[in-house]
């Protein structure tokens, strides 16, 4: 249970305090409501080009990260399909430091053209060295525009391609900062040794003078029912050979997303999972084999990945795989093999809530999903899944019309031939 209380400016922003007197640290978590999916698809990247941007000084604070070293502080930030997320941490004593510089870059980046040339820069040599340069780093790239055909979860956080980084302009990097950087579109979170009290009087102090933007007005596209299977077949450089698959599945407020979560793992999570036990342990078709959901706000993917081993071909450890999707779904699923799995996701919850920035991260991610008490609901969900809620949600949806399978080839061998 991670208590919490909240408050909203009057210009919009959602302010949450988790007070936890145990440390002496807070951690300060500003969440803005824009990731990759509010892209137009002729401009990706602009999200994870943002997250970059937001370190290049604002307007007051040409150094970001100085200041804040100096008060024993230290910071980051990520990007998703669904979300930007800034994160502090630093002695609860110096918090003001951190609504300084959040407020100030929220109202006033620096708009530098210099800026935003190191930036690039540094977006492009990212996309190069872990997407383009790294063996089996473009399998998504490939993979989100098989299984989504309208949906904006077609590309990457990254952006399609390069050339949608090398073209942007500053009029298209204001545009996106003035849509989506607002304090109306932001949720913020503040944990630690603080009170309610203070955090009112700074949220006050530093966000309240900034005026609220327009309400964002989304249009994402929904997803079509995917109807038949879909295969898209590679040949590159790699050491091995790797076969990725994917089925849609439910959002992450869906009712039914938690038995999604759990049948993949059942399927696919460590050493004891189906996948492992049979077709990496005792049949040794993978060298490596694991399932997950891939968690996003809008219908998402469960996920079959692995790597395999000499002498067995990508055919047949595909045709692996179904068959032991086809055997899981015709026999009842045990009620402690289910136990195993919804204990670690348990305990994998548990262990997040000891990390304040966690339970900070965790509070803002709930409040953006539509109430941040869903942080306190997540266990009881998971132990409501029944045996049987899992084995409908592999019959609905681990069926052919519902996959798309990338199959990676390696080039090596007919290489050294």
């Amino acid at each position: 249970m991670i208590p919490f209380e909240s408050f909203t400016l009057d210009n919009g922003l959602k302010v949450i305090v988790h007070e936890d007197h145990s440390t002496p640290m807070a951690a300060f978590n500003l969440l803005y409501k824009v990731g990759a999916r509010d892209e137009h698809p002729e401009k990706t990247g602009f999200a994870h080009l943002f997250e970059h941007l937001m370190f290049g000084g604002s307007r007051h604070v040409p150094q970001f990260d100085e200041p804040l070293q100096r008060v024993g502080g230290d910071n980051n930030a990520f990007t998703s399909n669904d979300i930007t997320n800034y994160y502090i941490t630093l002695p609860a004593v110096n918090l003001e430091t951190a609504f300084w510089l959040e407020s100030d870059r929220m109202l006033s980046l620096s708009f530098d053209p210099k800026v935003l040339e190191v930036q690039r820069s540094v977006v492009i040599e990212e996309f190069k060295q872990r997407y383009l340069n790294q063996p089996y780093g473009d399998a998504w790239l490939k993979l989100r525009p098989l299984a989504y055909k309208k949906h904006p979860y077609r590309w990457a956080t990254i952006g399609k391609e390069i050339a949608h980084i090398e073209q942007a302009t500053m009029a298209d990097v204001k545009e996106f900062f003035y849509t989506y950087y607002l304090p109306n579109n932001a949720v913020l979170v503040v944990a630690g040794d603080i009170s309610l009290v203070e955090v009112q009087r700074l949220a006050e102090k530093w966000f309240g003078p900034i005026p609220a933007g327009a309400e964002v007005k989304r249009n994402i596209p929904p997803e079509p029912v995917q109807s038949e299977y879909r295969q898209l077949e590679v040949e590159e450089n790699v050491p091995v050979d790797a076969l990725y698959m994917t089925f849609h599945m439910p959002g992450r407020t869906d009712p039914q997303y938690h038995a999604t979560d759990l049948l993949s793992d059942v399927l696919g999570r460590g050493k004891s999972s189906r996948l492992y036990q049979q077709l990496l342990q005792k049949k040794r078709i993978f060298n490596s084999i694991s399932a997950h959901v891939s968690g996003s706000v809008d219908p998402g993917l469960l996920v079959i990945e692995g790597k395999l081993n000499g002498g067995h071909s990508i055919e047949e450890g595909e045709e692996a795989i179904w068959n032991l999707i086809e055997d899981f779904k015709q026999h009842e699923l045990g009620k402690a093999e289910v136990e195993k799995v919804k204990n670690k996701a348990e305990s994998t919850l548990v262990f997040s809530e000891l990390e304040l920035l966690n339970r900070a991260m965790n509070l803002a991610y709930a409040e953006m999903l539509g109430d941040a008490n869903l942080v306190n609901q997540e266990r009881e969900m998971i132990r409501k899944v029944r045996p049987e809620d899992i084995q409908r949600q592999a019959e609905h949806l681990l069926v052919r019309e519902n996959a798309s399978v990338l199959r990676y080839k390696s080039n090596q061998l007919s290489n050294e031939n």
